[in-house]
């Protein structure tokens, strides 16, 4: 009964959501930052896989993505997006389940209807807090305390964002708007780490393959986040994909064939939603109607340090 209703929920939601109206010229940031998305093919060349840019309605082009042949795996097709973190804004979000059993309020578990005038896109968060003891605090809320050593990809109050390996206390300090934390760095030094090899340590896959799908986040030299995707990969892979996006830092995010998905929306007010992770699994309309497990939304920033949408 529940999977019919939240299927109807779904249907509707994933129409064109009322627009909250355009982000004013005034509050539209000023954009110092040049970088762009990197190549995947070591140098551009006609053959490189383009980046594509999903978010044409918005006021500065903010979020890319790309698929593509991972060096070393033929036949394997991987999926990126390239997000500009000078730009934009990283929210979390719990769902009903996801990520364990809290008596805290878990707020809307979706994307609440007051940010989605801006919303740009939607991912999947990591394992579940009974699977893997990890951090997670947003709007101000510590649902679960911070694991010194942990990767932990973290939003400042100074509108920076970054992956990291957590060095504090069990709670993040003012300056932290929010922190979700998944196992060990999967990169560090824009090198896969030693951990990386060790398939056994990054989580329970389905049926016990070694190979299945998984995803990561990492951020590259100039701050900006890149989330990947792919199937029939291992953690060491799963690094030298991350490696190959140019990641200097990066964690790897849910895996099995179920979680994977990305969402792009490709008109203000969450309209036009696109699926840039080809997974059968999931539907466009994922997170605008209450979402079983946790999730990211990139919005398009306001201004440095705003709460997130709630």
């Amino acid at each position: 009964m529940r999977r019919a209703v939240l299927a109807t929920l779904a249907t509707l939601l994933a129409a064109p959501a009322a627009a909250t109206g355009p982000v004013a010229a005034s509050a539209r940031p000023h954009v110092a930052d040049p970088s762009r998305p990197p190549t995947v093919c070591g140098r551009p060349s006609r053959t490189c896989p383009p980046w594509q840019r999903l978010d044409a309605w918005s006021p500065v082009a903010s979020v890319y993505s790309t698929s593509f042949t991972p060096t070393g795996q033929p036949g394997v097709r991987a999926y990126a997006t390239w997000m500009r973190s000078s730009t934009t804004d990283l929210a979390l979000y719990p769902g009903y389940e996801g990520p364990g059993a809290t008596t805290l309020p878990r707020g809307p578990e979706m994307v609440p209807l007051s940010g989605r005038g801006r919303l740009l896109a939607t991912f999947n968060s990591g394992f579940y807090e009974s699977d893997q003891a990890a951090g997670f605090y947003t709007n101000r809320t510590l649902y679960f305390p911070m694991v010194r050593g942990l990767a932990t990809v973290v939003r400042y109050t100074s509108g920076r964002v970054n992956v990291i390996s957590w060095a504090g206390g069990p709670r993040p300090g003012a300056n932290i708007l929010m922190a979700r934390q998944n196992l060990p760095l999967l990169v560090a030094n824009s090198r896969p780490t030693a951990l990386s090899a060790n398939n056994a340590a990054w989580g329970l896959t389905l049926h016990g393959v070694p190979d299945v799908w998984r995803t990561a986040l990492g951020v590259d030299a100039s701050g900006n986040l890149i989330y990947a995707a792919a199937p029939a990969q291992t953690s060491s892979t799963l690094a030298a994909i991350m490696v190959q996006l140019r990641c200097v830092r990066a964690m790897e995010l849910d895996i099995n064939p179920e979680w994977p998905i990305f969402v792009a929306y490709g008109a203000r007010g969450a309209a036009g939603p696109s699926l840039i992770v080809p997974n059968p699994n999931q539907i466009p309309g994922r997170f605008l109607y209450p979402s079983t497990k946790d999730f990211f939304a990139l919005f398009v920033r306001q201004r440095v340090g705003a709460p997130q949408p709630w």
